[in-house]
């Protein structure tokens, strides 16, 4: 039986990382595409602020990507390069995906290390520990209220896959994965981003 991270176009398992920490992003952008669409399964409209930061920050990395292909093959390569040009749209949007990869990320390390806890508990103290700090009352409430929207967590595994033992393996591959990725862009952006 297919799980979601089956039908993934692409996983940050696939995100290849050279020895100097340096992200593919192509390959990341790809993956983080594939991230978006899980807010789906959460099947609330009120993930759709998440949804649209995500895809807003990752269409002003392609575009870069696009426009300079050699400058970007890697993130770090977009960032140093974009900024030297004079402009910062990749890179800001960089800074901002990494923020809500760290949160869905943190969102998730709750909701698989306290099995007992809900969405909206794991949910909630996740964005207390990555994302409140930079968005302002409005933004706050909007994402408190996309916290309290969370589905049940059995419905919200349900809709990951039948096979629960495969979906927990997959899950907390997929999370590593994604965990790694972040580590290595919260190390370099506040180097690369300074003066955002």
């Amino acid at each position: 039986m297919s799980t979601f991270f089956d039908e993934m176009k692409a996983s940050f398992q696939d995100v290849p990382i050279d020895n100097d920490n340096k992200i593919a992003t192509s390959e990341f952008l790809d993956a983080s595409e594939s991230l978006v669409k899980l807010f789906d399964l959460l099947g609330n409209s009120a993930f759709t602020l998440v949804q649209s930061d995500l895809s807003g920050n990752i269409n002003k990395l392609r575009k870069r990507l696009l426009a300079a292909p050699t400058e970007s093959a890697t993130l770090q390569d977009l960032v140093i390069n974009e900024r030297a040009s004079g402009h910062k749209s990749a890179s800001e949007g960089l800074l901002w995906l990494t923020r809500g990869l760290q949160f869905t990320a943190q969102a998730l390390r709750e909701t698989v290390d306290n099995p007992d806890l809900e969405l909206t508990k794991t949910f909630t103290d996740a964005y207390g520990k990555t994302l409140v700090k930079y968005h302002n009352f409005v933004i706050k409430s909007a994402f408190k209220l996309a916290m309290k929207a969370c589905p049940y967590r059995k419905d919200f595994f349900a809709k990951l896959g039948a096979d629960q033992e495969k979906v927990n393996a997959q899950l907390k591959a997929w999370l590593e994965s994604l965990e790694n990725v972040v580590a290595v862009l919260l190390e370099f952006l506040p180097l690369g981003c300074k003066g955002l």
